[in-house]
Formats: C-alpha cells, sequence, structure tokens
C-alpha cells in the first residue's frame, strides 16, 4: 500500500511538472529585456530607430544604414537580452561595407505583445524580412541567426532564398536539445519544435555555420548533424569558444568578414 502511494505521488508530481513545462514554456525559453519606451540606445548618426508593424505588436529594430552598401544583414539575435546588448559592435559589418538590420522579438527591448507560438515568430521575422528589404530592395541579402534565432533564421532562409546565411551556434532542434537537457521529459510537452534541420537543406545560397567547439549548452556536434544535410554548408569550429563568448574570439568576426566579403 505505501509503495502505490509513493508511486501514485510521483506521479502526481511528474504530471504537475509537465503541465508547467507545457502552460509556462515561454518562460523557460525566453529571457526578454524589456526597455521603456523612451529608452534611448545612444548608438551613432547612421543607425536608424524603426517599429515594425506586426499582427497585435509593433517590433522594435536599429538598421545601421550605410552609404552604398554591398549588401544588408538581417540579424536574429538569441533568446534573451535586447537590443541594447546585442546592437552593440558594428564594426565587421562596416568593414565589410553591409547594412545591418536587427529586431526585437516580441516583449524584448520596446518591442510591444508578447511570444505566443512558433508560428507567430516565423511571421514576426518574415515581417523583419520585409521591411529591411523595403528599404534596401536592390542590396544582396543575407540572414545570420544566433543561437535561438538560428531556427528562425533557417526557416525564413528557406523561404526566401537570400544571397547567403550564416548560423551561430545552431541546434538540430528544439527537440533534441530538450532530451540533451531534460530526458525524463516527454517530447509531446514541446510547443516550440524550432526544427532547423527541416530547412537547412532547402536553402540554395551557400550556408556558414560557426560554432564554438566548448559550448555545452548547444554542442557542436549538432552543427556536426546539420553539416552532413547539405554539401553547401559550411563549419568553422571556434576554437576554445563557449556560447556566450563567441564574440571574444577574433575568429568569429574574422570568418563573418571572410564569409560577408565572398557574398
Amino acid at each position: 500500500m505505501i509503495l502505490l502511494w509513493l508511486f501514485g505521488l510521483l506521479a502526481a508530481a511528474f504530471l504537475a511538472v509537465c503541465a508547467v513545462v507545457y502552460w509556462r514554456q515561454e518562460a523557460m525559453l525566453f529571457f526578454p529585456e524589456p526597455l521603456a519606451p523612451q529608452f534611448r540606445f545612444g548608438l551613432p548618426p547612421d543607425v536608424e530607430e524603426l517599429s515594425i508593424p506586426v499582427q497585435g505588436a509593433r517590433l522594435s529594430a536599429l538598421h545601421l544604414r550605410l552609404p552604398d552598401p554591398k549588401c544588408a544583414v538581417l540579424f536574429l539575435h538569441g533568446n534573451g537580452g535586447s537590443l541594447r546588448t546585442w546592437f552593440v559592435d558594428t564594426g565587421v559589418y562596416r568593414r565589410a561595407n553591409c547594412d545591418l538590420f536587427m529586431i526585437d522579438y516580441r516583449g524584448y527591448g520596446k518591442s510591444t505583445g508578447r511570444i505566443a507560438s512558433e508560428e507567430q515568430l516565423h511571421a514576426d521575422v518574415f515581417a523583419a524580412w520585409q521591411a529591411m528589404r523595403a528599404v534596401r530592395p536592390d542590396c544582396r541579402a543575407v540572414i545570420l541567426g544566433r543561437s535561438l534565432g538560428t531556427a528562425l533564421a533557417a526557416r525564413l532562409a528557406s523561404q526566401v532564398q537570400p544571397a547567403a546565411t550564416i548560423l551561430v551556434s545552431p541546434y538540430w532542434s528544439m527537440g533534441a536539445l530538450a532530451r540533451l537537457h531534460y530526458p525524463v521529459l516527454p517530447g509531446f510537452l514541446l510547443r516550440y519544435p524550432l526544427e532547423t534541420f527541416r530547412d537547412i537543406a532547402a536553402i540554395r545560397g551557400p550556408v556558414l555555420l560557426l560554432h564554438g567547439d566548448r559550448d555545452e549548452l548547444i554542442p557542436i556536434s549538432q552543427s556536426e548533424r546539420l553539416q552532413a544535410l547539405s554539401p553547401r554548408v559550411l563549419l568553422v569550429p571556434v576554437r576554445e569558444a563557449g556560447h556566450n563568448d563567441l564574440q571574444d574570439f577574433p575568429a568569429y568576426e574574422q570568418e563573418i568578414a571572410d564569409f560577408l566579403g565572398r557574398v
């Protein structure tokens, strides 16, 4: 009887955890830094602040507008922070003579609304693509995603076929990461599958994968699996780098600069 009682207690606790994971998934995946509407980024005069209307919200965006750019880069950032912390080093894009266009997802920075589904995320980044192309219709376009943003970038690239795509610290799928870090949780709980592998082979242009070989959050083996899906995919490991410090290694910016130079 005691064993049955203990089993029932454990089962109830497990079901409660599953319910929290399912219904509170956004709080586990997204870590936005909200900014007040009057917040000033304090950026150079060639960086323009924009607001992009989407269904039920407005997305905050920053656009580094160069006089005569050779390309325009749409940057989809990771799951934490805001444009305040992401739009901080434009040097590599200036040297490559490429515009940089970056958005905050819903609830991040000065963007309004809240993230409610993966489909909504994909629709929002497509709206950001349209906004960038409206301003730079004749530039060669590059889509760059980092961490969380890599799955969004891969889906968008498979749809719009940019001149090139860069995925920094990409993952096979969110399900693969969940199995790695939370192996006891059932896969059907995941409402944000974010399946990069389904889209990367459909990208017709060159794809660069950059990944720290000491990344413990998203192991480089995830990129190795993605590379095997298409001959157009090039994986460049960043030696000694982890997940959050890639930008501190000279090889990271050098690889991006070399890749943009070939676009």
